[in-house]
């Protein structure tokens, strides 16, 4: 494996993929789309109850996820327009 990609995959696992977590959290009613993007800015701008908005945590570093977070979240946008339309396709996942 090369330096950067090691590099890369360290920072996001530091930082916590807020994406990752609004995916796991499945809170009825939070945002769908860009959901981790949009934990991230909550996040940098000083939001308050992100548990109550996203039912995820911000990450600690999320000027570091959001990147990261705008990258899984625009390869993942497909199915989140989907979801937020309400077509329905049981996925189901997580730990």
């Amino acid at each position: 494996m090369n330096k950067p990609l090691v590099c890369v995959l360290l920072v996001l696992q530091l930082a916590g993929c807020a994406s990752v977590r609004t995916l796991n959290a499945a809170k009825p009613g939070a945002p769908v789309v860009y959901a981790g993007a949009r934990l991230d800015w909550y996040a940098i701008e000083g939001g308050c109850c992100p548990l109550d908005k996203f039912g995820a945590q911000a990450p600690d570093w999320p000027w570091v996820d959001l990147p990261a977070s705008m990258l899984l979240d625009t390869l993942l946008l497909p199915l989140s327009l989907l979801t937020a339309a309400g077509v329905g396709f049981q996925a189901r996942g997580g730990f």
